[in-house]
């Protein structure tokens, strides 16, 4: 079964995730007259988008569609706001799935009534098509339902199933909040090579091309995070010195597992 054939795909919020889900739902050859996006003011942009492809834009959810898939990509302090006016178009066959952080099925349950629903966690790299996304589902949406829903996630790159919705929180320090952490890794990569007397612009250039290179190569390549570490490393050399500070007892693992567990933490506070 289609996507489109369920019932039309409702977007709430087409803002960055939102609109990068959107575009990628249209290139991936979902028809536009089979999506309804529901925002108040929508970028220039992407209401070019939407026009173009024949999709439909309402302000405000109307009184004659039921949605087949609910798809809600608004900020989390916005949900209890955006949720109670979308009621209406939840029906027996709608699938609802949320991308908001730190909000529970029982959150949306509270607004939008019993539904089979999905709670899912993408990262930001799903704006270049190059995310990955974690996702819960609870027991009313049926193993074809899970099937159309993985089919709009994975537009923005794979997609994986967690079996509790608490491991949701530690998809969320991992991967949701984990593109931060390799930005900043960056930062302290040019940082560290400025004191050694390269030019700030210089010594960003270099660690920002590394780690994008490295990326890609983890991303072609086969072989294991390890086993591409072990690849770069000759015994004795510059690389070996490097790593036998970072994986020193006190080096970066301990440091890690302190800031996932925090961002985990903060996921649960934030779920109430």
């Amino acid at each position: 079964m289609s996507v489109e054939s369920v019932g039309p795909i409702v977007l709430v919020g087409a803002g960055n995730m939102g609109g990068a889900m959107l575009a990628g739902w249209l290139k991936s050859g979902i028809p536009g007259s089979s999506v309804l996006v529901l925002d108040p003011g929508p970028s220039p942009a992407m209401l070019k988008l939407i026009a173009d492809n024949g999709a439909r834009h309402e302000t405000a959810a109307p009184a004659d569609v039921t949605a087949g898939i609910l798809f809600i990509a608004v900020k989390p302090q916005l949900m209890d706001i955006v949720l109670p006016p979308l009621k209406g178009l939840v029906g027996p066959e709608t699938v609802v799935v949320s991308v908001a952080a730190g909000k529970t099925l029982a959150n949306l349950e509270a607004h939008l009534g019993q539904a089979a629903m999905v709670r899912a966690m993408p990262n930001t790299p799903a704006m270049v098509g190059r995310g990955v996304t974690g996702a819960f589902a609870n027991d009313g949406v049926s193993a074809a339902k899970r099937d159309q829903v993985h089919a709009l996630l994975k537009v923005s790159g794979p997609v994986e199933w967690v079996s509790s919705e608490a491991e949701i929180d530690a998809v969320t320090a991992v991967s949701g909040s984990g593109p931060a952490y390799v930005f900043y890794l960056v930062e302290c990569m040019a940082e560290a090579g400025r004191k050694l007397g390269l030019p700030a612009d210089l010594a960003m250039r270099l660690a920002r091309e590394t780690v994008s290179g490295a990326g890609e190569l983890l991303h072609q390549s086969p072989d294991d995070a390890a086993k591409l570490r072990q690849n770069v490393t000759s015994p004795g050399g510059t690389t070996a010195a490097a790593l036998s500070v970072l994986m020193a007892d006190d080096g970066i693992q301990p440091i890690f597992d302190r800031a996932i567990a925090a961002a985990r933490k903060r996921a649960e506070e934030l779920a109430g």
